[in-house]
């Protein structure tokens, strides 16, 4: 399974050399990635993802009885392309953020941490979402 994602990113990044767009995996990286940098093993990730919906209400998995939300973004590596905005969480019924950073190549540039009520309070008036606001929280890497 570990290869997985190599093949995974592998294959997304030879699709958007031959049609000028990458495939949407970042979501599903991002939850994987987001899992691993907390301590959930490959296989421990695939088996509490079993039967779980890509449209789960409220939060993306859980681990060791928390609740995780991931955000995650890619620039896309076209001129002038780099991350300004960051996905706001819509719900609150989480436990803790995760947003992760990609450079072009789906490599983890950096990931952070988020407490739920840390979050609302540091951002539920904000409207707009940057790297800047995210890079607050508690570094994962």
């Amino acid at each position: 399974m570990e290869d997985l994602r190599h093949k995974l990113v592998k294959t997304a990044l030879e699709w958007e050399l031959a049609f000028g767009n990458a495939p949407q995996i970042t979501t599903v990286l991002s939850e994987f990635d987001a899992a691993q940098l907390i301590g959930c093993t490959i296989d421990e990730y695939s088996e509490i993802m079993q039967g779980v919906s890509a449209v789960q209400k409220g939060f993306d998995f859980k681990y060791k009885g928390s609740r995780y939300q991931v955000k995650g973004n890619r620039p896309s590596g076209k001129p002038g392309s780099f991350v300004t905005w960051v996905p706001k969480a819509t719900n609150y019924e989480w436990d803790f953020l995760i947003w992760i950073l990609y450079n072009r190549e789906y490599d983890i540039q950096e990931a952070w941490l988020w407490e739920v009520s840390t979050y609302v309070s540091a951002f539920e008036s904000v409207k707009r979402l940057s790297p800047i606001h995210h890079r607050q929280g508690t570094k994962l890497r």
